[in-house]
């Protein structure tokens, strides 16, 4: 609940709608979540990347960058996580209010808090895009040398390890990266929005 007093809504003149018609594309968010190392930033700077080549106006928030900036006062435990995702569903929505197709790139462990985001965007405005790989898979990959820290006792609270990850129940659409290669993880995303005429499909010459 808000803590603030004596604040009301103003409305723009210009609507969502309008900025969706002048982009040519429709707007949504499309929420990667996954275990740590499974490829959820990788895909996401790819498919930003290909979305570009289309013509599609975008905007990619991963979960290390939001937390050198808007959330660099929240820490790991249970209820910074859900703080942290609360306040990256707020952004998306504004976002997706200014016309951008939004790629948000976070752990989001618990599926309460992913479906509380679901529900402050309107119908079919939030894509869930599950990055499935084993633990086992994400721990050989540990990119940022994670998982042995974790291992090593010397990150609590690490989701895997020694706190848990809430699969998603029926995402839109899943991604398995320890059988799909990231050519083919992006093509199954674009084809998705494409088939579901979110963007149209041409490219862009310019």
């Amino acid at each position: 609940m808000s803590k603030a007093t004596n604040i009301t809504w103003h409305d723009s003149e210009v609507t969502k709608d309008q900025r969706q018609a002048l982009n040519k594309h429709k707007s949504v968010v499309l929420w990667f979540t996954g275990l740590s190392g499974s490829g959820k930033s990788t895909i996401s700077v790819e498919l930003e990347k290909k979305l570009y080549e289309l013509g599609i106006h975008t905007y990619r928030l991963d979960g290390d960058n939001i937390r050198h900036g808007l959330n660099n006062n929240l820490g790991f435990s249970p209820e910074d996580r859900t703080e942290n995702i609360r306040r990256i569903g707020e952004v998306s929505k504004l976002m997706v209010d200014a016309g951008l197709i939004t790629l948000t790139a976070f752990i989001s462990p618990y599926r309460e808090d992913r479906d509380n985001v679901r529900a402050i965007l309107d119908q079919n405005e939030f894509i869930e895009v599950y990055v499935k790989a084993s633990i086992d898979v994400c721990e050989q990959r540990d990119p940022k040398g994670l998982y042995k820290k974790a291992r090593a006792g010397e990150i609590k609270g690490f989701t895997g390890i020694d706190a848990p990850y809430e699969e998603p129940a029926s995402p839109e659409i899943t991604i398995e990266t320890d059988k799909l290669t990231l050519e083919e993880s992006v093509d199954t995303i674009v084809a998705y929005l494409k088939e579901n005429g979110y963007v149209r499909d041409f490219v862009n010459v310019y």
